[in-house]
């Protein structure tokens, strides 16, 4: 069996709905409450799911790149999420935590009250010493990929 242009976009359209799904199961049936950066992780697969099925409907290769840019952009995130979670570099500071060591007893509370309940910095779930941004980064990348060689390799 030959995969065609069009089961290749069905099948990477169903990857980012899956992308979602399975945050969402991560968060309502696990009990994982997801950060700032996880969100921003969901937006991009919106965008590929949406774009992808456009493409599908329409046959309009430019949506295909946009349902690419997407994979993409959400494996871009996962990995600068990653990198958070790591301490290779720190995260945006409404959803990190910053050095404390010069703060006041006020300033650092005042820090803990404003806190996000969710950290981003924090790794909730990891399956072979890999996070579920880190598993994000890697599968939306590879999906992008695939959206490439789908417009460009498949008829």
């Amino acid at each position: 069996m030959t995969l065609n242009r069009n089961t290749a976009f069905a099948l990477l359209t169903a990857f980012s709905v899956s992308m979602i799904l399975g945050a969402w199961a991560f968060e309502f049936i696990g009990g994982l409450a997801p950060c700032k950066l996880c969100y921003y992780q969901r937006y991009p697969h919106w965008l590929a799911a949406g774009a992808g099925a456009l493409a599908l409907a329409t046959g309009t290769i430019f949506l295909a790149y946009v349902a690419a840019v997407g994979a993409a952009a959400s494996g871009i995130i996962g990995l600068y999420h990653t990198g958070v979670e790591q301490k290779w570099w720190e995260g945006p500071s409404t959803c990190t935590s910053g050095d404390v060591s010069n703060m006041s007893s006020d300033d650092l509370f005042n820090q803990i009250m404003a806190a996000p309940i969710v950290r981003c910095d924090d790794i909730p779930w990891q399956m072979f010493g890999l996070s579920m941004a880190s598993y994000n980064a890697i599968l939306s990348l590879a999906a992008a990929a695939l959206w490439i060689y789908a417009i460009k390799r498949l008829t």
